[in-house]
């Protein structure tokens, strides 16, 4: 049984720690191309978090120039088939929560809610088309597969770039820090579809050093501090079912917002599940 007090000790430290400042040591190491040392480093995290490398595309260490190009590393062809549904899983990660947005409300933890408006950056008109919709939050840790694709096909119209905190995103953090997801610096991406509108945010976090899209290349850094957008309705950027949208620089999360109607997620979906790309997510959309 989770102890929620033992939970909220657990994050406390973070409170005190120079998130943003470790971030930025933390980018300027990933994109350094250091030989040697990078090849090093690469090694010992690939044991310590049991990367499963013969997956990679290329799967020799020691020919990634940086950290970063290691951990954005692609996928061999074929290593992730895409299943027939209107909605599929858009990375490799674990469950962290999937469900029902009651009112505006989505569900963290056990103890901890936060609103749409918030996630989206206060925009309580963007948030409103997710009153009473679906959610699904999916955690990324170190050890998986860092590119983030479409989990259906979509035409983008929007993107904010929200800052905010930089907590740490595991599940532990998530039970202890009320509101995580809508605190922490998040890259909200707006798409409509044949079924309607959804959205997927791209939450930063402690060492996460960057966070890409497809479209736009590095969104940040910078952190300004400010919030920024870009609207793309009198462009044309479609993306396909399966198709690459962004990318993580460490581990982190992603949170998607679908529209209120008859959607059924996985039946074999549940809480901390592992989960793999372009697996069905969710089918009657």
């Amino acid at each position: 049984m989770v102890d929620p007090l033992s939970d909220r000790l657990a994050v406390l430290p973070q409170y005190l720690l120079p998130k943003q400042a470790l971030t930025r040591l933390a980018g300027r190491f990933a994109s350094a191309r250091l030989g040697r040392v990078t090849t090093w480093a690469i090694r010992k995290f690939v044991a310590r978090y049991r990367v499963n490398m013969s997956e990679a595309a290329n799967p020799d260490i020691a020919a990634y120039p940086t950290f970063n190009e290691f951990f954005t590393r692609a996928l061999k062809d074929g290593a992730r088939p895409i299943s027939e549904a209107p909605l599929i899983c858009p990375v490799d990660g674990a469950i962290s929560q999937f469900g029902a947005i009651e009112q505006d409300q989505i569900f963290q933890a056990k103890g901890h809610r936060y609103s749409t408006t918030a996630l989206v950056g206060g925009d309580a008109q963007l948030a409103a088309q997710f009153q009473d919709g679906h959610f699904a939050t999916l955690y990324l840790s170190p050890r998986d597969y860092h590119r983030i694709h479409m989990p259906a096909a979509g035409r983008l119209t929007r993107m904010i770039h929200v800052p905010g905190d930089l907590f740490s995103v595991n599940p532990t953090t998530a039970r202890g820090v009320p509101g995580l997801f809508a605190r922490n610096e998040r890259v909200v991406c707006v798409f409509d579809s044949a079924a309607g509108p959804f959205v997927l945010a791209l939450v930063g976090a402690t060492i996460v050093g960057s966070v890409t899209t497809a479209w736009h290349g590095v969104v940040t850094p910078p952190r300004s501090g400010k919030p920024r957008e870009w609207r793309y309705e009198k462009e044309s950027i479609e993306l396909a079912q399966g198709e690459e949208m962004g990318r993580f620089l460490l581990g982190s999360t992603v949170v998607m917002l679908f529209p209120k109607g008859p959607l059924a997620f996985n039946p074999d979906w549940q809480a901390g599940r592992p989960v793999r790309l372009g697996e069905v997510m969710a089918t009657s959309r």
